[in-house]
């Protein structure tokens, strides 16, 4: 490889369904994409994030049907204050359950490029993922 080859990129997946993962992370390397990191948890995403540097990153904020419940934005906010290995101004997608203007209002504070509402097909988070190699603020 010579020095001026480009790195494949570095991408995060935090979704706590299975299924969906592991198809968009192997589909995501057999289009030549990058990789894709995959995290089930919070918890699994910050040790990522503490551990590699990442290009990119879609995250999921839902926190499930329970009544009451509020989107999980600490790891957004986490990520923003440069508080792990990647950089600061890492391209964000998230996916939500549903969209009010308060949470749109919140995630663009939190500079987030892109909302992925649930249900939506395996290609979305491709693209997104596809959309990061333009967005990244470098490469490493």
């Amino acid at each position: 490889m010579t020095d001026n080859a480009v790195k494949p990129l570095n991408m995060l997946l935090v979704e706590e369904q299975a299924l969906l993962r592991r198809t968009v992370a192997l589909t995501a390397r057999s289009l030549g994409l990058g990789t894709i990191h995959e995290a089930a948890s919070m918890e699994a995403a910050e040790r990522l994030l503490r551990e590699h540097s990442f290009h990119g990153a879609v995250i999921s904020i839902d926190c499930g049907s329970l009544p009451g419940c509020t989107y999980n934005l600490a790891l957004l906010d986490r990520v923003r204050k440069g508080l792990y290995a990647s950089n600061s101004g890492i391209p964000i997608a998230v996916m939500a359950e549903h969209a009010t203007a308060e949470l749109l209002s919140d995630l663009r504070k939190r500079h987030v490029s892109r909302v992925i509402l649930k249900p939506f097909r395996a290609r979305v988070l491709l693209d997104a993922f596809a959309s990061f190699e333009q967005l990244a603020p470098h490469k490493s």
